[in-house]
């Protein structure tokens, strides 16, 4: 479903449309930002972004890595999530 990319996982549709995207560019060793959340308005209400969380959390716990978020999105998904919170940076 989803697809990796160094600091982006994203789905795109049969014709390379990009349909969702989350990206967390490199901010130190060991921490990314959580920048950018997008999925399509066609996939909006699917509960896709929120997939695209929980791959993210996959994804930081498996390259031990922690996250700051400046995605709004981010941000109100985390608080309703407080068990992935482990992959906050706390700093």
């Amino acid at each position: 479903m989803f697809e990796h990319e160094k600091n982006r996982i994203y789905m795109v549709d049969e014709d390379n449309q990009m349909l969702a995207v989350i990206t967390f560019p490199t901010h130190s060793d060991n921490t990314v930002i959580i920048d950018h959340t997008y999925v399509s308005p066609s996939l909006r209400g699917q509960g896709i972004a929120g997939k695209l969380m929980e791959e993210t959390v996959s994804h930081l716990r498996e390259n031990n890595l922690k996250a700051r978020l400046s995605c709004s999105y981010a941000r109100e998904w985390f608080q309703r999530h407080p068990e992935c919170n482990d992959v906050l940076d706390k700093n």
